[in-house]
């Protein structure tokens, strides 16, 4: 997985490379450094 830390706030959702359930991912970056990280699954 390629993340862009020059975006402050993203938010994707993407497959999981394990079980191929789609994950929902939230990243938060200051001045390219990482401070939030979460991975939500998504039920279906």
């Amino acid at each position: 997985m390629l993340i862009d830390n020059s975006i402050s706030k993203q938010s994707y959702i993407e497959d999981c490379e394990v079980c191929c359930n789609p994950i929902q991912i939230t990243l938060q970056f200051s001045n390219f450094e990482l401070l939030n990280f979460e991975v939500n699954s998504i039920e279906q």
